[in-house]
C-alpha cells in the first residue's frame, strides 16, 4: 500500500505515554457486587462493602480500586522503536484515508460525515465503553465514537493469524471505522437494543459483515494507493479472523450458534462485495435470510 508522504489525520491521539489507573471503574464495581449478590445475597454485598472499606482505611487498597475508573495516569514521554513509530504514522494515514472516503460518500447521499477519533495506547486504556486492553485487538467504542488500537496487535496479526502486510493492517482499521459509519446511520444502536434476545448473535454477525463490506467500500475508493498483493493481504486477514477459523484454532471445534462476527468465507465475501460496489447503500446485510449471508 502506498502510504508514505501522504496526509495524516489530525484526529489521532497518542496515549501510549499514559497508563490506566487499574481500577475497576464504577461499572466494574457494580458488576462485582451484582455477582456477589446473586451468589451470597444481600448479606454478602454488605460484607464485601465492609471489608472493602476496612482495606481502604488500612491502606491495603487505594480508592481507585473501589470507585475508580480506567482514567489515564501520566507515565512520561513515549519511547518508541522506529518500527512502532512507523506504524503510528501509518495508522494516521489510514484514518485520513477513511475520512476522505466517507466524507465524500456521505455527501453523495446528502449527509454529513462526523469524523471519528482514534486513540493509540499500550496495554490498557479507559474508554466510554469501559476498560479496554490490548488482548481485545482494535475496537470501536460507539459511546465516545473512538477507534482504539494497541500497535502490538499487528505483531499478533502477523504471528498468530499469519496475516502480515500493511494492507491487512489497514483493513482492520477500515473495519472498525465501518462501525463508526454504522453508528452514524443508527444501525449499531438498533442492534445494541436487541441484546438479550435469543437471536442477538445473528444480528451481531450481520453488523460485523456489514462492517467488512464497508471496509471493502473504503478499499474501492482507495484503489489508486493499492499495490500488487494488497487485496490478497486483506483476504488473508478476513479469512484468519472468521469465527470458525478462530474457534477451530483456539478450541479445536466450531460452534456456529455462538458466532458473533461471521465465518471466514462470509467475511471475505462481504469485503469483496464492498470492493466491487464502492457504494454504501449496497451493503444491506439485514434484509436477507440469515442462512444466505
Amino acid at each position: 500500500m502506498k502510504w508514505r508522504g501522504r496526509r495524516e489525520s489530525s484526529n489521532v491521539e497518542d496515549v501510549r505515554g499514559q497508563s490506566s489507573s487499574g481500577g475497576m471503574g464504577g461499572g466494574g464495581l457494580l458488576g462485582l457486587l451484582a455477582v456477589i449478590g446473586r451468589t451470597f445475597g444481600f448479606k454478602g454485598i454488605l460484607i464485601a462493602l465492609v471489608l472493602g472499606a476496612i482495606a481502604w482505611k488500612m491502606g491495603i487498597i487505594g480508592p481507585s480500586a473501589l470507585v475508580g475508573s480506567d482514567a489515564p495516569v501520566s507515565a512520561g514521554p513515549v519511547e518508541a522503536s522506529p518500527e512502532e513509530q512507523e506504524r503510528f504514522d501509518f495508522v494516521k494515514v489510514v484514518l485520513a484515508d477513511t475520512e476522505d472516503v466517507w466524507t465524500k460518500e456521505f455527501a453523495r447521499l446528502g449527509r454529513n460525515y462526523e469524523l471519528p477519533q482514534m486513540k493509540v495506547y499500550r496495554g490498557r486504556v479507559g474508554t466510554g465503553c469501559g476498560g479496554g486492553s490490548a488482548e481485545m485487538g482494535p475496537f470501536y467504542c460507539p459511546a465516545d465514537r473512538t477507534v482504539y488500537i494497541d500497535l502490538s496487535f499487528y505483531d499478533e496479526l502477523a504471528r498468530t493469524f499469519r496475516s502480515p502486510g500493511d494492507f491487512a493492517q489497514a483493513y482492520v482499521i477500515a473495519h472498525e471505522v465501518g462501525h463508526h459509519v454504522q453508528k452514524l446511520l443508527g444501525t449499531s444502536d438498533k442492534v445494541a437494543a436487541m441484546q438479550g434476545r435469543p437471536d442477538y448473535n445473528e444480528y451481531s454477525v450481520r453488523l460485523e459483515l456489514q462492517a467488512d463490506f464497508l471496509a471493502g467500500v473504503w478499499a474501492n475508493h482507495s484503489r489508486q494507493y493499492l499495490e500488487a498483493g494488497d487485496i490478497e493481504e486483506a483476504m488473508r486477514a478476513a479469512n484468519a479472523i472468521g469465527d470458525d477459523a478462530i474457534q477451530k484454532k483456539m478450541q479445536g471445534r466450531v460452534v456456529p450458534h455462538s458466532f458473533t462476527h461471521g465465518t471466514s468465507e462470509q467475511r471475505m465475501r462481504w469485503f469483496m462485495k464492498g470492493l466491487k460496489s464502492g457504494r454504501l447503500e449496497d451493503g444491506d446485510t439485514f434484509s436477507m435470510p440469515y442462512r444466505d449471508l
